[in-house]
């Protein structure tokens, strides 16, 4: 699993979530912040398939930073 974060353009309600593998929506600015685990790149993949399906903008996938344990 690898944590990302995933911003795209407006204002998503809540109720996507479930659409959205259970990640963590968060309002910035105007625009909807998807944060949390994904399981693999095809999930990544799925989701990012979901948000071009839905007609929304995407300005950004960013994986987490990695930190030295």
């Amino acid at each position: 699993m690898k944590q990302y974060t995933i911003i795209i353009k407006g204002v998503l309600d809540k109720n996507w979530k479930e659409w959205f593998e259970g990640m963590d929506f968060t309002f910035e600015e105007g625009n909807t912040i998807l944060s949390g685990f994904v399981q693999d790149e095809a999930a990544l993949h799925g989701i990012l398939n979901r948000i071009r399906d839905l007609n929304l903008k995407l300005i950004s996938v960013n994986p987490a930073e990695k930190t030295n344990n």
